[in-house]
């Protein structure tokens, strides 16, 4: 993503992924909403189609922080922690939600030893995923007390009136020059900016005179200090190209520029202005109404004037190139005359007609050959078409389903004989396991099933009967009943074979 002078976003799609963006402006920050389109995978095979859980975590983080701008979120501290590694980690959140955030070393400025559980804040970063466990997160670039929260309501609410009177608009933007004859700087003459500002030019090109005009850049009379430097540096004239130019700081440090009267100041000037306030990620009301902003005070010094080593290779190219073109020039001379009388006859009348009939007679044929051309196109895109309707019709398709009903048909009545015929032959299995386990087959072998005649119990074991005692025989026919005349507990025969 890029931003332009005016604040404008723009965004070019990944190379291989089809994609279609669209930047809508919403306060207090950028948000890009984009649609991502991903083909029809269902036709493929699942080995086929599928992707690691790290593709997957990686792809949700290039879509969270592609399709998501850096943004300002307001919220409660909790779940603090500050590992020995420096960074900080912690949730933010609302009566409703919470997000993860982590708030890395390199990236902290200021002390953070008074951050503790339950501080309202302003946090700015970008959202990402932490892809090793699958957590959405918060990466956080700069933090401030929730106390800011009435100041950038502020700052959004004089943005949204400058913008609807026109003064962000791009057609009011001013180019600078190429090489200022003069440079103008308004900033604190005892700030850090001054400094990286005039090192800056004097590196770049010291034979530039610069004018500072000296103002406060931080309190309550800096925003009237710094509308009074650019309105004296616009009647003096002095200068082709102002830097208005601070150190970074907290929102309230940089609250000067984004003051109404500065922004009328910058917008009423003449003089092409560069606004270099603040840090990369600081934006003040005065860099939407500057001609252009830079990122920080010294890269404003690096847009206002060219390197000079530039200039001077330029210039010896020049020199080069002059001199060649000037041994040309009396050579170009000399060749004129024969040029010019070949071209007084190239221009006699005779042979423009001549030329026109060539001409023409080349369009003639020309146009012959696009004609058959787009004829012959025609005739392909017709028999195309035609075979293509032969391919949709409802005959054919008829056809098909029918060739595949007859076939389904067959199968299924091929499927229940089948079946049929395996529980048949399982009936059978059966019915012969069953009938070697039945007790009539041993009743068949002479044996026979011996109960009590008055209780029924069958009887194993001579103990069980006494002399005189009536019994039940059961054969492999029929039954009769006996009474006991004596009974031994001893297996005094043998049994059958």
């Amino acid at each position: 993503m890029a931003v332009n002078k005016t604040g404008n976003c723009t965004r070019t799609p990944i190379a291989g992924k089809r994609r279609t963006w669209k930047l809508k402006r919403t306060a207090p920050y950028w948000l890009p909403t984009y649609t991502h389109r991903v083909d029809d995978l269902s036709t493929q095979n699942p080995a086929q189609r599928a992707i690691s859980v790290s593709e997957l975590n990686r792809l949700a983080r290039t879509l969270l922080e592609d399709g998501i701008a850096r943004i300002w979120v307001e919220g409660e501290i909790s779940n603090l922690s500050r590992p020995a590694s420096g960074h900080v980690y912690f949730s933010l959140k609302d009566s409703a939600a919470q997000v993860r955030c982590a708030w890395f070393r390199q990236r902290q400025r200021g002390p953070t030893i008074n951050l503790k559980n339950g501080d309202q804040v302003l946090v700015f970063g970008k959202v990402s995923l932490y892809e090793a466990r699958g957590d959405y997160q918060m990466i956080v670039e700069q933090l401030q007390d929730a106390g800011d929260g009435e100041l950038r309501r502020r700052f959004e609410a004089l943005k949204q009136r400058l913008q609807a009177e026109g003064l962000f608009d791009t057609e009011r933007k001013r180019d600078l020059p190429s090489l200022p004859a003069c440079v103008g700087v308004i900033t604190s003459p005892t700030g850090a900016a001054i400094r990286d500002i005039m090192s800056v030019l004097k590196r770049r090109f010291p034979a530039i005179p610069v004018i500072i005009y000296p103002t406060t850049v931080q309190g309550e009379a800096a925003a009237g200090q710094i509308a009074a430097a650019i309105a004296v540096a616009a009647r003096r004239n002095e200068c082709d190209v102002l830097i208005v130019a601070r150190g970074g700081g907290s929102l309230e440090d940089l609250w000067p520029f984004n003051e109404e009267m500065v922004a009328r100041a910058i917008a009423e000037c003449p003089l092409p202005i560069v606004s270099g306030v603040g840090h990369e990620v600081d934006v003040t009301i005065a860099d939407f109404v500057a001609d252009l902003r830079a990122p920080t005070p010294s890269g404003a010094a690096e847009i206002v004037v060219p390197d000079q080593a530039d200039w001077q290779r330029r210039l010896a190219a020049m020199s080069l190139r002059i001199t060649m073109l000037g041994s040309r020039l009396l050579q170009d001379r000399q060749q004129a005359f024969d040029w010019l009388s070949r071209r007084l006859l190239q221009c006699s009348p005779a042979v423009q007609v001549a030329r026109q009939r060539d001409w023409l007679k080349n369009l003639r044929q020309i146009l012959a050959g696009a004609v058959r051309h787009d004829l012959s196109a025609r005739a392909r895109r017709l028999e195309k078409t035609r075979g293509r309707l032969l391919q949709c019709s409802p005959v054919l398709r008829l056809q098909r389903r029918a060739g595949t009903l007859q076939n389904l048909q067959g199968r299924l009545l091929a499927a229940n004989k089948a079946q049929l015929g395996q529980l048949k032959n399982e009936l059978g299995l059966a019915q012969r396991a069953l009938a070697s386990v039945s007790p009539l087959a041993t009743l068949e072998r002479g044996y026979a099933i011996v109960s009590a005649a008055d209780s029924g119990a069958i009887l194993t074991n001579a103990k069980q009967v006494k002399p005189g005692a009536a019994i039940t025989a059961r054969l492999a026919t029929g039954t009769f009943e006996a009474t006991v005349t004596s009974t031994s507990s001893e297996n005094e025969h043998e049994l059958p074979n």
